[in-house]
């Protein structure tokens, strides 16, 4: 699925990704500032998250409640090794059955799941962002 949005579309972008994918893990892929953890954000507002904080760059990971079980937001942008990875545990999110968000995949690449639907942002010159979704089989 390939998606080209505005700001203002995000609500409908979000539905469409959660409508599509086979998988409840997500692994966000982009430049910084491309709008990873907005996208994110609205995605967990549609899970039925009431309460959201920012992008877990320092804590490396966020927990939200919802009344269907917890989601969870990692930023792996300030990891320096994959054993700080290994140290919170990552794989048992993994298996907990949860909705998971991962920002800067690419440094973990290791451990993550075959089982991730994998998004990609790229922002446009007009200001616009296309996002493509490759889901899991």
């Amino acid at each position: 699925m390939e998606i080209t949005y505005t700001q203002n579309e995000i609500p409908e972008v979000a539905e469409q990704i959660l409508t599509a994918s086979a998988s409840n893990i997500f692994l966000l892929y982009g430049e910084m500032g491309v709008g990873k953890t907005t996208l994110i954000k609205e995605i967990v507002k549609q899970l039925g998250v009431l309460e959201l904080s920012g992008s877990p760059s320092f804590s490396i990971v966020n927990e939200y409640e919802t009344g269907n079980g917890v989601v969870y937001h990692f930023d792996f942008y300030r990891i320096k090794s994959i054993a700080e990875a290994y140290d919170i545990g990552l794989e048992d999110y993994f298996y907990s059955g949860n909705y998971i968000f991962i920002e800067w995949p690419e440094k973990i690449n290791e451990l993550l799941p075959k089982s991730a639907n994998s998004i990609y942002i790229m922002k446009n010159n007009n200001g616009s962002r296309t996002l493509k979704l490759k889901q899991v089989k």
